[in-house]
Formats: C-alpha cells, structure tokens, sequence
C-alpha cells in the first residue's frame, strides 16, 4: 500500500497532457562514451549472468564500450514516471501506461534513428506506434512486449487451465474443491483498473465498453464496484515480481494475473505452474528504451539502444522474460528461446492484447472519459477498502 501510494502520487505530477507535444532537437552525431549508462527497468530486462549465466546481454556490451551499465528495477508504470521525474538516470524501458506521461511531461528527448542503425530491423508494428510515436517523432526504441498472463498452480486446478478471469475476480469454489478466497492476487497498479474493464467487456456488454483504457463514468464505477468485491478474496496485491513467485511457492496463491517472467522462474524452479489466455483476452505491455531529458551519458545511451536491438540481445532478453522480442529476426536461430519461442509467447496474437495505455479524459470511443488522476486516487481507496 505504501509502494501504491508513494508512486501514484508521484506520477500525478507527470499528468497534465500537453495537446501539442513540442519536440526538442535530437541527438545529431555520436561520440565518444562517457564510461556509463544508468538504466531504469523492469525485474529480469536487464540481466548480467547473475542469476543463470546464460543470460547476459551486459558484458559483452561493457568490454565493448567501456560503458559500466547501472540498473535500478522498477515495480510499477508509476515508479518508472517517479523515477524519472526525480531524474539521474540515463534510460527507462517504459511501457504504453508511461511513455506518454513521460512525453509530456518532457522528461524524455526524441531519438535520431540514423544513429541506431539496427532500427530498421524493428517489426513494424513496432516502429511507428503510438506509444513511442508523437507527431511523426519517434521517443525511444522498441524492447520486448507481451501479454499479462493468467499464472495457476496446476494441482489446484486438476491440471486443467482456467478459461476465465473469473477465478481472480469472483469468489468461488475452484477444482480442488477449496475456496479461492485468501488464494489470489491482483496486480498493485491503477491500470489494473483496465483489466477489469476488460473482463466487465465479456461479461456485461450492456455497459458498451469498447476500449479498456477508455471509460465513462458509468462504465468506470462498474469497474471499480467489481475491483471492491475482488478485495474480499485477494491476499496480496503484487509490484514485486519476486514476491509474487514466493507467494506461489510458499503462501497458497493458486491464481493471479502475472508476467511471464514470474511463469518461467516458477517452471525453472519445478514448480506446478502454467499460464493461460482466459476467454476474455488479455491487457499487455510493449515497452520503449526511452533516453531521458537531461541524460548525462547519452553517447553511452545510444550505444545501448543499439546493442538492445541485436538479434542476440532480443532473443536472449524476450527468452528469459518469456517476452515477443521487437526485432522478428530474433525469432529464428536463437538457441535459448529457440524458433517455437515467438509464437508460444504470443507473436501471432499482436492485435489481440490490449496495450497498456495512459487513460486521458479526451478518449476515442467516448464523449468524455475518466481521465488517469482518477484512476490512480480511486485504485489506492480500493486497495485500502474504500
């Protein structure tokens, strides 16, 4: 609760969407590294052998460089915004729900793609998107994006996937004939908020909800009133991916939305663990290496945007995480993710997952939509029983 609290109202101030993003000048040539690069992240994007010495993408970049790479792992949209408001550091992996606040709020610089020449390799799906894309200015490069997955313990659910979020949302008896009450999580975030909606998509099409990220206040209180019930059955509300796997090794979690990294630990680990896309569908994350404002190593920067986007590098990286990587070279050829990789982590199903994305009061599918201020003040009195 303190983590919501001390990120989501440090992201407030990030909230004030310009209508007209002005862009300041890129980088025009590449010099000379300045010894070192500070990279905000996700847990498990930045790895260096520490963990299983098949995964490390920074060594070799060090030797290479000369640039010493510093990681400060992130648990949330909103920490990564914080983060970068606060300042100090050079990148930020940042995802659909950040990147646009960050944009914004001028804390991160366009990019001059001429001096990351492996760009044209990203998919195209990628390369222009509106999560990275403003006015024809492109604000970062492409890392790896995914779905957020339903993770269950296969003993409880008579190795039999569930096919609906229903299990997470509304209490129950599940096929171990025990209560899910006290036995599932939900995500520590306000765009859990869109999770939600998207299941409220499914199961109350009355409601007329078209996007998740996109809803009037009728559409919004729904969505709230059925986060209050899922309180009554939660144990813990997650930020932290490893306390999550701990909690499914450890506390009797048997259900909860999760990342596919947290899958991959708990299989490495032989746990009874597997993951599934629910009848509803899925919300999902793409996230952009994004070069901050005043980054004080930005040659260093650059060179790592180029070395994120190798083949190597994104196979390594989308292996580990359980991620799609953004260069589709990657797909084929690499021994750790092998060439069944992409298509079990969900390449094929691009237009089925819903992007995290920043709610704005301003909306498509809408006159006026709940705007993210909102969602973040709302999804604290939640969590605390409001």
């Amino acid at each position: 609760m303190k983590h919501l609290l001390k990120s989501c109202t440090a992201a407030l101030a990030s909230l004030s969407f310009a209508t007209q993003v002005i862009a300041a000048e890129p980088l025009k040539e590449l010099g000379k590294g300045e010894g070192a690069v500070s990279i905000v992240a996700w847990a498990g994007y930045i790895e260096r052998g520490e963990t299983d010495k098949n995964y490390d993408w920074v060594t070799d970049f060090e030797k290479e460089t000369g640039c010493k790479v510093s990681v400060k792992t992130a648990a949330t949209s909103d920490e990564m915004v914080a983060l970068m408001n606060e300042g100090g550091f050079d990148l930020v992996t940042a995802s659909g729900d950040a990147s646009l606040r960050l944009v914004a709020g001028k804390r991160v610089q366009p990019i001059n793609t001429d001096l990351i020449p492996s760009y044209k390799t990203v998919d195209e799906r990628l390369q222009n998107a509106p999560w990275n894309t403003v006015n024809g200015v492109h604000y970062g490069v492409p890392y790896l994006w995914g779905p957020n997955v339903l993770m269950y313990n296969t003993d409880a659910f008579k190795d039999k996937a569930p096919t609906s979020w229903n299990i997470v949302f509304e209490e129950q008896n599940l096929p171990d004939g025990k209560s899910n009450k006290g036995r599932v999580q939900a995500y520590d975030g306000p765009i859990y908020i869109a999770d939600a909606a998207l299941y409220l998509m499914a199961h109350k099409p009355d409601l007329g909800i078209k996007d998740p990220y996109e809803l009037n206040e009728d559409q919004y209180k729904a969505a709230l009133d059925l986060l209050r019930g899922q309180r009554k059955i939660v144990s813990r509300y997650w930020h932290d991916a490893m306390i999550q796997v701990d909690d499914f090794k450890n506390e009797g979690v048997v259900a909860s939305g999760s990342w596919p990294f947290q899958v991959n630990l708990l299989q490495a680990d032989k746990q009874k663990i597997a993951s599934t896309f629910p009848e509803e569908g899925v919300t999902g994350w793409a996230d952009t290496t994004m070069l901050h404002a005043d980054s004080e190593h930005p040659n260093c920067a650059y060179m790592w945007m180029e070395h994120s986007l190798k083949a190597k590098v994104q196979g390594d990286a989308a292996a580990w995480f359980g991620a799609v990587p953004s260069v589709p070279a990657a797909c084929k050829g690499n021994e750790l993710l092998t060439d069944a990789g992409c298509s079990t982590n969900g390449y094929d199903h691009f237009d089925k997952i819903k992007f995290w994305k920043t709610p704005v009061a301003k909306c498509a599918t809408e006159s006026e939509c709940v705007p993210y201020h909102r969602w973040v003040s709302d999804y604290i009195g939640v969590i605390g029983g409001r």
